[in-house]
């Protein structure tokens, strides 16, 4: 991984902007809403897909592959901290004395010139991203945006609105949330994640303190949260919100009722409001808590608020189904961490019914796997009731002798719960083999192991059509 030079100045005039990775969902994000602002925009990933596809015919240059050559004359590059050191196209741009931008540091060009909302935390930052924007739509504020994730009902992860509002989704992970000018920071939840960055549990919460303290207008914090409590404790902000079940809240919620979408009631100045989503699982009720916060803060009617965030079904590789054979259904989470898997699969269990949960969990980075294998074993096998492991992605790390998948299947207490197997089509046709009718099958990572999900499908259907499709 590249370590970003986050006190580089940003240019004032960008000019032709390359960005390498550009198909990411952060990353494609960003390049929509430069072409938006009239920016020539040209970018490679090692593979094609819709979303490079959707960046060509809004006039983005896209090349397959990493290539010296696909710099062009190029004015600035854009990259991402997963990027290693010697990728071709940054090599080159170093060589030629190219600027080279941080994602952050790019998104901090665009957003720096509108209100900025920005949603900090190490779980619930998309889905809570998600609320406020589609919210915001419903009461007509026509916000602009950067998610971490596509919106399922925008069918995008951003957008250039008309309004003065600017929704962003920041990232924690490698300090770079502090680069924007906040005026609504909300932090859902403090977890010491992000170790290799931060080096300890101290500097991760200092981080977030800075985070909420640099906030113009308003903090809303989460109130049951142990990491966000002590990051509390510690704010000189002048205006603080916090939210969720605890009965000290400002913004209180309870009577959650978790039978597939979720009902709620919120408390907040001596008046009670009632709430519905069309998504699952109670952390749902309380991202809709903190995303009622923010609307309220930042001046809405709180009626009216509770009522837009109805409208929110959901982001992509969160809880997303992509389909149903044989009569297992097939869903896709992001969860990379013990507390999102945990989030993801009591989702699930509210409305797989007599179903069994079926977990197929790809361990993400080998520093997190070897530090919190032994939580990730204790949650999937409480949570679900069989777990495929497979090997771990390690996107910017390089590998650790002895860290793979085995190493979080061989902590689960109860060994017939749990299969390690790190070959994908293998991994695929087993579970297959084990799905009956009304399962589900969960990917969970923040890696690539959504891709999986066609071989799932594929395998599902052999074995459909081995059993005579008895059982469609």
């Amino acid at each position: 991984m590249i370590k970003p030079d986050l006190s580089l100045e940003i240019p004032e005039n960008l000019g032709a902007v390359h960005f390498v990775g550009i198909g990411g969902a952060g990353m494609s994000g960003i390049a929509r809403l430069f072409l938006k602002a009239g920016l020539t925009v040209s970018g490679s990933d090692r593979t094609d897909s819709k979303t490079a596809q959707k960046l060509r015919e809004l006039g983005a240059t896209v090349y397959v592959g990493h290539d010296a050559a696909n710099v062009g004359d190029a004015d600035t590059l854009v990259v991402t901290s997963a990027l290693w050191p010697d990728n071709p196209e940054l090599v080159l741009a170093q060589q030629k004395g190219i600027p080279v931008l941080h994602r952050s540091q790019a998104l901090a060009w665009l957003v720096n010139r509108r209100r900025l909302i920005s949603v900090a935390g190490a779980h619930g930052k998309t889905t809570s991203t998600g609320m406020i924007v589609t919210a915001l739509l419903e009461l007509g504020a026509d916000p602009s945006f950067v998610n971490g994730g596509v919106i399922s009902s925008l069918g995008t992860s951003s957008a250039w609105g008309d309004g003065g509002l600017f929704v962003l989704e920041a990232d924690e992970s490698d300090g770079s949330f502090l680069l924007y000018d906040t005026a609504i920071a909300l932090i859902t939840n403090v977890d010491p994640d992000h170790l290799d960055h931060y080096g300890s549990k101290e500097a991760v919460e200092y981080a977030f303190v800075t985070f909420a303290d640099e906030a113009s207008e308003l903090v809303v914090i989460s109130s049951d949260d142990a990491g966000a409590v002590r990051v509390s404790s510690r704010l000189t902000a002048s205006r603080v919100l916090t939210f969720g079940v605890s009965a000290h809240a400002d913004v209180r919620v309870s009577e959650i009722v978790a039978d597939g979408a979720v009902s709620f009631r919120l408390d907040y100045r001596g008046q009670s409001y009632s709430g519905r989503l069309r998504v699952p699982g109670i952390h749902n009720a309380i991202n809709a808590a903190g995303a009622f916060a923010v609307l309220v803060g930042s001046g809405f009617d709180p009626a009216a608020s509770v009522a837009a965030l109805g409208a929110f079904d959901g982001t992509g590789r969160r809880f997303e189904l992509h389909d149903t054979i044989g009569g297992v259904s097939v869903y896709d989470d992001y969860a990379h961490h013990p507390t999102e898997v945990d989030a993801a699969l009591t989702a699930a269990r509210t409305v797989v019914g007599s179903g069994r949960i079926i977990a197929v969990h790809q361990p993400h980075l080998y520093s997190r796997t070897q530090l919190l294998a032994g939580d990730f074993a204790e949650t999937l096998e409480r949570t679900a009731d069989f777990t495929v492991v497979l090997d771990i992605c390690g996107a910017r790390e390089d590998p650790v002798p002895g860290v793979t998948g085995e190493l979080v299947s061989s902590r689960f207490a109860d060994p017939s719960k749990v299969a390690y197997i790190d070959d994908w089509q293998k991994a695929a046709d087993f579970t297959a083999s084990i799905a009956r009718p009304g399962d589900f099958v969960i990917t969970l990572g923040c890696g690539d192991v959504n891709l999986l999900v066609p071989q799932l499908l594929a395998s599902l259907a052999a074995a459909d059509a081995a059993a005579g499709g008895a059982s469609a």
